[in-house]
């Protein structure tokens, strides 16, 4: 007996042995190729797409075959699923007497696991492939748990037409998932695989719904499910049609869906009901907008604290041919406009250069032969770092950008992942902060989810595959909070005419801006939780005249935001600890001297803000009368008095008098003194420092000179290489013929302040 058992068990090693040799030799891992589908935040299918067959197989996990589904479909194809490796040796023999009794194949004895085999590896129906068929059967049993073989036959198995598995069946037939599939539908969908062109469903319903019920009486004699569970679903209609595959968000999935093969299941965080809100609010706001030639609109929402994209909307209608609704506004490049200000603004708050309360001279200038306007045209003379910002002034904006530096800007927003300004950087200059460069409203928005997170710029997160990073710190938590302080100020000009004086206002803080040309219409705005980015425009790039960030996009970010998060729990940020309160003097943002009246409170950042005392007046020695000043040179032992002068600077004293504006003027200096004066030299503005002229030789074109002097000189002198070309009063220009190839040009006022300056000319 011990013998026989031994001869058993070697014989049993040795078949194992064979087998694993085979399965080493001839191994069978499955390869299925599934259609992309792709997740909202709560698992459900809001769009897919065709695999490389061009068939819609979607991959169902575990959680979508509830034990319903599993329950009925083993009964139905393999009642002994759990009990056999593979292959079930009774339901073999039993086919076997049964095709020779009857002299045809009447029975193929196939197993669950069999079919997952055929499915995969589809052979002729010949007993040579259906040894190969057991064979398989065995080998995935040896590699894979009856779950996962019971999970591959319900991916793979035929729903008529191109559609397989039980995910695509169930929606494309019902539009619900698995899970949520009744008693009858599921026995309607596992009748369907065996005669998936009779039974197809939508086309075959009465005959399906005539299958399904013998089914169901079959469960009931055999006591699978209660006499009422079975009542109920005999007498549910089977309402069934073809319907097309869930396509929303469809810029969101066209971006996640991989270029070549990759996951099936792509899981975003998008809230399908915030995207139907946001993508009726943009498509209905742009068909108003149509009828003065703005097509289009895309919006970004992301989550403040954990980053996530919860809103994807790239364009009006992807639908719409014409419009160019299948381009993607929110990857596309474009002219940022005014947006990049705060992020300038924040910078020289961080280096110590400006406070809210800095003045800054909103005055006509020249940058190389740069010269910027604002958006009106207008000027305003000295205001506040804070006036304009809130303003979006474009004159403060380059003057700041010049002291903060262009490479020092371009290396923030590096930092912060502005890709198309990288590529740029060796071409931009002071121009970039007015538009001069480009951008995406992706970059813009998680900028300014940046500031609202402290300074700290993530990556955003569009699906389950990117964790929340630690962030890159792009300016200070000090820096961010004076300049939400500063955009969330409802007395600006951006504040859509409608909004003025309505409850309907949320809190947030805001920036807009608008391109050269009228072309793109941009309004980024932020609260505790959300960051919402909105722009407006046309893809082809036409301009509009009625187009502005603040009229055109603001309107639909607070229209959102009213959706998203009005009046948000989450409250309002507080001021970071190394943020203090000083007095300045108001006219000139600095620390008030003694002459200094009326102070105001400003925020600063101790240890890093300036701390300059005043100087906006000066004492000034003149005669009693204040007709002549004097130096300590040529001063009087008597009938003199000293008295405050405003000290101001070239460029404002001739803002002043182009304009008109009276000031008080310093009396001219005492005209018998000698002295030489070594501070205050004029300000070339015209023609530029290292700059080329072209002249016409044959029309004698000439170029202007034009200087900013002291507001004591009283006499300007022109020299073109060191000759005398003439002399001006303050304020007026010279006109001259300068020889061809490199010219000096120096400027001197009557105080001996002198100034040079290098030009090329040529002729033509």
């Amino acid at each position: 007996m011990r013998n026989k058992l031994r001869k058993a068990g070697a014989t049993l090693l040795i078949v194992i042995a064979l087998m694993l040799l085979v399965d080493w030799l001839s191994p069978f891992r499955p390869q299925i190729s599934y259609a992309t589908q792709i997740l909202d935040n709560k698992g459900n299918v809001i769009h897919a797409f065709l695999n490389q067959s061009d068939k819609w197989r979607l991959y169902a996990d575990a959680a979508d075959i509830t034990p319903v589904l599993q329950k009925t479909l083993v009964y139905k194809e393999d009642r002994y699923f759990y009990l056999h490796p593979g292959v079930n040796p009774l339901a073999v023999v039993r086919a076997v007497a049964g095709n020779v009794i009857s002299g045809k194949r009447s029975s193929g004895a196939s197993t669950i696991t069999m079919q997952v085999v055929r499915l995969i590896e589809p052979r002729p129906r010949t007993y040579g492939s259906k040894l190969v068929e057991v064979w398989r059967a065995l080998q995935l049993e040896m590699h894979f748990t009856k779950k996962e073989i019971l999970q591959m036959y319900l991916n793979l198995v035929p729903y008529g037409g191109n559609i397989e598995g039980i995910k695509a069946a169930s929606l494309l037939y019902f539009g619900k998932p698995p899970q949520l599939l009744s008693l009858a539908e599921i026995t309607a969908l596992t009748i369907v695989p065996n005669r998936p062109s009779g039974l197809r469903p939508g086309t075959r319903n009465d005959e399906l719904a005539a299958a399904r019920n013998t089914w169901l009486k079959r469960f009931a004699e055999d006591g699978l499910f209660d006499q009422a569970t079975i009542e109920s679903a005999m007498n549910e209609p089977l309402k069934v049609r073809r319907l097309s595959a869930p396509a929303f968000a469809p810029h969101l999935a066209q971006r996640m869906k991989p270029e070549s093969a990759g996951p099936a299941v792509i899981r975003t965080f998008i809230d399908m009901r915030l995207q139907m809100q946001v993508e009726e609010q943009v498509s209905a706001y742009i068909n108003r907008l149509k009828n003065i030639g703005i097509h289009n609109a895309a919006v970004l929402v992301v989550n403040n604290e954990s980053m996530k994209v919860e809103a994807y909307v790239g364009s009006a209608s992807f639908a719409n041919p014409f419009d160019g609704g299948q381009v993607d506004g929110i990857r596309s490049v474009r002219s940022p406009g005014s947006t990049l200000k705060p992020l300038l603004y924040a910078s020289a708050f961080d280096k110590g250069t400006l406070t809210p309360k800095s003045v800054i001279n909103d005055v006509p200038g020249s940058y190389n032969g740069y010269e910027p306007e604002n958006f009106d045209g207008r000027f305003n003379g000295p205001v506040t770092a804070e006036f304009a910002l809130a303003n979006s002034l474009n004159i403060p904006a380059v003057k700041t950008l010049k002291d903060v530096s262009t490479p020092a800007l371009i290396a923030q927003l590096r930092k912060a992942g502005f890709k198309t300004i990288e590529k740029q950087a060796g071409n931009l200059g002071l121009s970039m902060i007015l538009g001069g460069c480009g951008v995406t409203l992706e970059e813009l928005t998680r900028l300014f989810a940046g500031f609202a997170n402290q300074g700290i710029v993530h990556q955003l997160r569009y699906s389950h595959s990117l964790e929340k990073d630690q962030g890159t710190p792009v300016i200070s938590k000090e820096a961010a909070f004076m300049i939400t302080q500063i955009l969330s100020q409802v007395t600006r000009p951006d504040l859509p005419s409608n909004f003025g004086n309505t409850y309907h206002l949320p809190r947030i803080a805001w920036k807009t801006g608008t391109s050269y040309g009228k072309r793109d219409a941009w309004s980024i705005g932020y609260n505790k939780r959300y960051t919402v980015g909105v722009w407006v425009g046309n893809f082809s790039g036409t301009g509009v005249p009625e187009l502005s960030g603040a009229n055109t996009a603001t309107p639909l970010l607070f229209s959102i935001f009213n959706v998203l998060d009005y009046n948000s729990p989450k409250g309002w940020y507080r001021s970071p600890a190394n943020l203090a309160l000083r007095k300045v003097c108001p006219v000139s943002g600095d620390v008030p001297s003694e002459f200094c009246e009326h102070p105001v409170l400003d925020q600063y950042i101790t240890g890093v803000s300036k701390n300059e005392r005043c100087a906006h007046l000066r004492p000034v020695f003149t005669d009693i009368p204040e007709k002549i000043s004097y130096c300590t040179y040529c001063l009087p032992e008597s009938a003199f008095r000293k008295t405050l002068y405003p000290q101001l600077v070239p460029e404002l004293i001739a803002f002043y008098e182009a304009q008109g504006i009276p000031y008080r003027k310093i009396p001219p200096h005492n005209p018998a003194c000698e002295r030489v004066f070594d501070s205050g030299a004029p300000l070339i503005v015209s023609p530029n420092d290292g700059s080329e002229y072209y002249l016409d030789s044959q029309n004698a074109q000439q170029l202007e000179l034009a200087c900013q002097p002291a507001n004591d000189a009283q006499e300007i002198f022109w020299y073109v290489n060191d000759q005398l070309a003439g002399r001006t009063p303050p304020g007026k220009g010279l006109f001259v013929t300068p020889p061809q190839g490199r010219v000096k040009i120096s400027c001197s006022d009557d105080k001996g302040r002198n100034a040079d300056i290098h030009i090329t000319v040529r002729r033509n």
